[in-house]
């Protein structure tokens, strides 16, 4: 048997109210009669279908072009040292 006056108050027929698109629902809480929450199935967008990808390629290829550019920039890099050394080299001859 549950103790007396430690268990919440149940709201059977509480009222839900989205801020973002004023829609109205009623469901059963603890927290009270009428309740405000930022976002509701009527307008989140995974549950309207409305979301919207920026990224219109797939993860691997975004991974193998971020790669392919870091590659392309070490190896310019490197040519780059090389020839400076081989200049360097020249003038330590002469």
């Amino acid at each position: 048997m549950p103790k007396k006056d430690i268990q919440p108050k149940y709201f059977e027929e509480a009222k839900f109210t989205c801020t973002t698109c004023s829609n109205k629902f009623i469901c059963g809480t603890t927290r009270k009669e009428e309740v405000r929450v930022d976002v509701c199935s009527n307008c989140h967008p995974f549950y309207s279908g409305a979301t919207n990808f920026a990224n219109t390629t797939g993860r691997v290829e975004q991974f193998k072009s971020k790669f392919a550019r870091k590659d392309e920039i070490n190896t310019s890099v490197q040519e780059a040292s090389k020839k400076q050394k081989q200049e360097n080299k020249s003038k330590d001859k002469k």
